[in-house]
This record gives structure tokens, C-alpha cells and sequence, in this order.
């Protein structure tokens, strides 16, 4: 649900596999390039089905972007490429994978633009709702979508914010393969499943990755706080029903209630002077204050860090392959949020256990994260600290 989990917006296409085993002369070669930047402790020929190739041993330059420029240019005449890893005893490897990445085809962009109009349709259905406007043949008919439009163009500035922050980062450090956002429509629901752009050629290095997944959440935040103010400070505090004689329909007599992260909390705290809800009082929710709550709730989940989500890319070029180690506790995390807060939790649960074990991994591992970037990476934690909402939704009943 929401952006890398539906599809992965830091995602590469894999290079093909080998289309036969390296002979003897090339391994010659390819030894002889590695030998230029790597000093060799082992050999392994023709490692799974892509890995033509793979060195042990330790680098002879400190910088490994540089050893990593010198060896491509060698790699770049024999249709070779590399990987540069750290092994479980945090040795360099240096994996040889047959077969250069080319330059994958331009993709239509007339599909990003239908599908961009059908969800920013689909999110004006669901604006619609919020005004209490059932969903009807009605409705449809008598084309009331345009009620819907501060809800769907807030959110969809926000999540336009997060995509084309994932897109221009791409752009920036010249990644090819690139594509413009696909937005997913959903007449049910929030009026959208999120979106998403593709990367279709492995990324370089941790700063890259770091840069492209950071990028989304910080873009959407730019957006989402602004919509959130705006939406807070229209929107009007009522008296919640708290007995079955405040109800119109005493027969079917509950209402939904959003929950709070500590930015929301304080953002209607700072706008209405007190902390909502109250057993008696809550902000009735308009269009834009649900557009900038949604916001917040789709970057707090593309922040949990694991797998292809932003967050499991910020975590890996944090701590690389420890990061996996968290694995686990997050989804233990989300077990105990499962049982004792809400039972919504398990949806997303089953879903980071199918698609949350697998990182995305540059082409050289090995070179560190950037100081500068290390501090926004702890940032980006704290921030899914403040904005994480541990009961998004919950039914209410008046008995």
C-alpha cells in the first residue's frame, strides 16, 4: 500500500545472466583488470547465475569510488561490470557480472497522464465523500466531482512533491532509466493506492540511493505540513456523540476517528488551543485537514525502515547489510501494534513479510555514507517518530 511497497521507486531491473561460463583467457583478463585496484586473497569462478566472476581480497585505494571509476573503464572493453561488496568478515569482494547495462527504452508518458487524471478523478470521488455526499449513480451523473477538488489536489501535490523528489534526485545524479510517476487510482478507500516511479538501471553508489529515497518523504513534507496548517485551521471543533440521543440514526450510531501522531496532535493543539479529541470534542475533519492527515500517514509508512521502502533505503546506506538486522523487530513491532492497538496493522505486516526482506543494492557498497548525509538519515528517523500513527483509524460506537 502507498508508494515502495506497491512498487519500488528505488527499483533496478536485474542484468541479464551470464550467457556462458568465462573462458580461461577471459578470466585472465578480468583478473589482470581487477589486480589494478584490488589486492587478490581468493578466486570463486562463476558464483549463481549472474556472477561470472568473484575476487576477495583488499583494496589498494582508500577511496573506493576511484578504484571503482578505474576498474569500469577495464570492465567497459571486455562487456563487464562490477560490484563492490563487503563480505560477512568485511573483506572487499569485488563480483564481475557479464554483459554491460544498456540504456533501457524511453516508456510512453501517455500512461503516467492516464493514469495521473483517472486517480486525481478518483481522489475528487472520495473528496466528495467527506462532504457526506454518499457515493451514488447520482452523483456520478450530476458531475458533483469538482466538490472533491480540495481534498484530491492536496493530496496529490503531496504525493506529487514525493514522487518527482524520487525523480529529480534520479535525474540529478544522471541515473538512466528513470521514469515520470505512475499514480494509482482507487475509487474505494482514500481514492488512490499511492504511486510510484521506476528506476531501471542499477544506482552507483550509498549517496546516490541515500539521495533518491530521501528525497520522496522530505519533497512530500514540504507539502503535506502547509495542507495540514490550512486544513486544521478551517476546519470547525464539534461536540463528538457521546449517547445514542446525539445520534440521527440511534439504530446504527458510530463515526470514524483519525488518529494522532505527535504532529498532529501539536499542529491542532498550536491551531484550537487544546489536545484533540477529548472524551467530548474533535476537529470535523474538511477536505484539505484529511488531505495533509493522508500525507503524513503515506510518509510515515514509506519511512518504516526495511526493504524497498524509502525507509529501508535510508536504513541500508546508514548501516548496510546490519540493516537487515532490523528486519525482524519491525515486523515483531508491527505484530505488538497488530494485537493491542489496531488489528488494521496486519495488511501491512503480511505485506513487508512477503516484499520487506530485500534491499536495494548499489553497484559500489562499499563506499560510505557522506557525514552530511548521515545526519539527514538520522533526521528522516525522528521524523517517522513524529509522524508515525500508531492507530490510524478506529470505529467508534456510542452505546
Amino acid at each position: 500500500m502507498f508508494d515502495e511497497i506497491t512498487t519500488q521507486s528505488a527499483e533496478y531491473t536485474a542484468p541479464p545472466a551470464p550467457r556462458k561460463d568465462a573462458t580461461s583467457a577471459e578470466i585472465e583478463r578480468l583478473e589482470a583488470a581487477v589486480s589494478t585496484v584490488l589486492e587478490i586473497d581468493k578466486r570463486i569462478i562463476q558464483m549463481g547465475e549472474q556472477a561470472a566472476v568473484q575476487f576477495t581480497g583488499t583494496l589498494k585505494l582508500e577511496d573506493a569510488e576511484a578504484a571503482y571509476d578505474i576498474l569500469d573503464a577495464e570492465l567497459d572493453k571486455l562487456n563487464y561490470y562490477a560490484y563492490f561488496l563487503l563480505d560477512d568478515e568485511d573483506q572487499h569482494v569485488i563480483q564481475i557480472i557479464r554483459g554491460r547495462i544498456q540504456d533501457p527504452p524511453e516508456r510512453p508518458w501517455e500512461v503516467n497522464l492516464v493514469l495521473f487524471i483517472l486517480t486525481l478523478l478518483s481522489m475528487m470521488l472520495f473528496g466528495v465523500t467527506i462532504e457526506g455526499v454518499p457515493i451514488s449513480e447520482e452523483l456520478l451523473t450530476q458531475a458533483r466531482l469538482l466538490e472533491g477538488a480540495p481534498y484530491a489536489f492536496g493530496l496529490m501535490l503531496i504525493l506529487g512533491a514525493h514522487e518527482l523528489g524520487h525523480y529529480f534526485a534520479a535525474q540529478y545524479h544522471r541515473v538512466k532509466g528513470v521514469t515520470l510517476p505512475y499514480f494509482i487510482p482507487m475509487p474505494i478507500g482514500l481514492g488512490t493506492l499511492g504511486a510510484f516511479i521506476q528506476l531501471r538501471t542499477p544506482i552507483r553508489n550509498r549517496n546516490q540511493l541515500f539521495d533518491i529515497g530521501v528525497a520522496g518523504p522530505l519533497a512530500g513534507l514540504v507539502f503535506a505540513i502547509p495542507v495540514l496548517l490550512v486544513g486544521v485551521a478551517t476546519a470547525d471543533v464539534i461536540a463528538l456523540p457521546n449517547s445514542l440521543e446525539d445520534c440521527e440514526d440511534p439504530d446504527n450510531c458510530s463515526y470514524l476517528l483519525e488518529g494522532n501522531s505527535l504532529v498532529y496532535a501539536a499542529t491542532k493543539y498550536v491551531v484550537h488551543g487544546e489536545f484533540l479529541p477529548s472524551d467530548e470534542r474533535d476537529i470535523n475533519l474538511n477536505q484539505l485537514a484529511f488531505a495533509g492527515w493522508t500525507g503524513l500517514l503515506v510518509t510515515s509508512l514509506n519511512l518504516i525502515p526495511v526493504g524497498q521502502l524509502d525507509g529501508g533505503h535510508i536504513l541500508y546506506t546508514l548501516f548496510g547489510r546490519r540493516a537487515k538486522d532490523l528486519y525482524y523487530p519491525v515486523l515483531f513491532g508491527l505484530l505488538l501494534l497488530t494485537v493491542f492497538v489496531n488489528s488494521n496493522w496486519f495488511l501491512w505486516m503480511f505485506l513487508l513479510l512477503i516484499f520487506g526482506r530485500i534491499h536495494a543494492t548499489p553497484l559500489n557498497d562499499i563506499t560510505p555514507l557522506s557525514s552530511r548525509r548521515r545526519l539527514v538519515g538520522y533526521f528522516a528517523i525522528v521524523i517517522l517518530i513524529l509522524i508515525f500513527i500508531p492507530s490510524p483509524f478506529t470505529v467508534v460506537t456510542v452505546t
